[in-house]
């Protein structure tokens, strides 16, 4: 399958539009400096990084693209995936109800700095790990058909799932950007749902992925060196 432009120019438009209405619309205003520079940050990298995988990885970005609900994807990832969308949602509206409409909390304007830090750091880490393993589907699956295989260089000599462990930072540093200590609180609830992700679909790869035991007894760690 090759890539689609159009549908991939729709999927990435579709979202900004989701992100979009679910930060202003909560926030009740579009004069939300912080809620743009997130837009543009993360769109931004959204459109390089597709582009970068349009020429150097077409196979993987058609994954990316098609890989959630095919009829291979493990049942219990489809529920994980629907529950997982939802609380995402909800964290992106909690945000600018708490930063900007409601005003339930406060955060310094060095510490929205240090967010904006993070989320660059989320996603060049992002970038190094999608160039060191082309097997990345947004669904835990059997890849066979895609010549799936054990990946332990780059970031995978050090943690076993360094794209939940960049998830977890991009995370973090949205909340400190767009100034929501109760986004901050949920974003911890999605990085112990992405932890449960991570054990359940190391179930799979060790039954399904050949080498992968070895490779769990090699690198110890899941997401975070010398911690988990």
């Amino acid at each position: 399958m090759t890539v689609n432009l159009k549908m991939l120019t729709a999927q990435i438009a579709g979202m900004f539009v989701v992100f979009a209405l679910a930060l202003f619309l909560a926030a009740g205003t579009i004069a939300w400096p912080a809620g743009w520079a997130f837009l543009v940050l993360f769109f931004g990298f959204t459109i390089a990084l597709s582009l970068w995988l349009l020429r150097s990885n077409p196979g993987l970005l058609t994954e990316r693209m098609t890989g959630i609900g095919k009829a291979d994807q493990k049942s219990w990832d489809k529920v994980f995936f629907g529950v997982a969308n939802v609380i995402f949602l909800a964290w992106l509206v909690l945000m600018p109800l708490d930063a900007v409409r409601f005003h339930w909390s406060h955060m310094p304007g060095w510490l929205q700095v240090v967010g904006a830090v993070l989320l660059l750091g989320s996603f060049y880490l992002f970038f190094l790990t999608f160039r060191e393993n082309p097997y990345l589907s947004p669904a835990v699956r059997d890849q066979s058909e895609r010549g799936q295989r054990v990946i332990s260089t780059g970031l995978y000599h050090y943690v076993r799932h360094p794209m939940y462990a960049t998830a977890g930072i991009l995370m973090v540093g949205t909340t400190l950007l767009l100034g929501s200590w109760y986004g901050f609180i949920l974003a911890l609830l999605l990085i112990v749902a992405i932890a449960f992700r991570a054990v359940q679909e190391e179930r799979t790869l060790r039954e399904e992925l050949p080498g992968y035991r070895e490779y769990m007894r090699k690198v110890r760690y899941r997401l975070i060196p010398y911690v988990w």
